[in-house]
């Protein structure tokens, strides 16, 4: 009797059933929730706010942020070594869903960028997850430059909160700072690098 009880009540609710289950599937496992976000940043949400405010007139002073850096080969990149270059950092994790729902669109942006000796992406695995963080790239196909924290990172640049990408201008001072997930697959990301690169020092 309790059988066929529980047999009609899955029954009479079982469209409510499937959506709890799609619900907890999208809380609980990071690429079905990057797979529903990069649906959203297809239909045009989650646009970076790049504004075209870059002044070539106005002298920059050099910031001097003391962040290290360290690739997967124990390479050791500092924001000295950076200098002269417009750098694209976006820091992330492997279990986070709006940072791998991005990596494609930030993979596109690097491909354009890719031989231009003036910009510089790199994305920073914050949880020094070597191992993980290579075999994400490669399962996804991604061929984004990966860096790891060799020191600790300024708050200026992140404070928690994944994914941050900020963007540093040829003085090594904050250009754009975006919290949480967007497509930087656009033009107008493109225009804001070129726009810094022709900066006067």
């Amino acid at each position: 009797m309790k059988t066929k009880y529980i047999i009609s009540m899955l029954k009479r609710n079982y469209s409510t059933i499937i959506i709890g289950a799609i619900a907890l599937i999208i809380l609980f496992v990071p690429e079905a929730k990057a797979m529903m976000h990069q649906g959203l940043m297809k239909i045009g949400l989650f646009q970076p706010k790049i504004e075209q405010t870059v002044e070539n007139t106005q002298p920059k002073t050099e910031a001097n942020y003391q962040f290290e850096m360290i690739d997967a080969d124990g390479k050791i990149t500092t924001m000295e070594d950076l200098k002269g270059k417009v750098v694209f950092l976006n820091f992330w994790a492997t279990w986070c869903g709006p940072c791998i729902a991005e990596m494609p669109t930030i993979q596109k942006l690097y491909d354009k960028f890719k031989d231009d000796k003036d910009v510089v992406i790199l994305t920073v695995e914050v949880e020094n997850k070597k191992e993980k963080a290579k075999n994400f790239m490669t399962s996804k196909n991604l061929t984004l430059p990966i860096v790891f924290p060799n020191s600790t990172i300024p708050k200026e640049f992140f404070d928690y909160a994944l994914p941050t990408t900020i963007i540093l201008d040829k003085q090594g001072n904050i250009a754009h700072t975006t919290l949480g997930m967007a497509d930087y697959s656009g033009q107008e990301v493109v225009d804001f690098l070129n726009e810094l690169k022709t900066m006067k020092n």
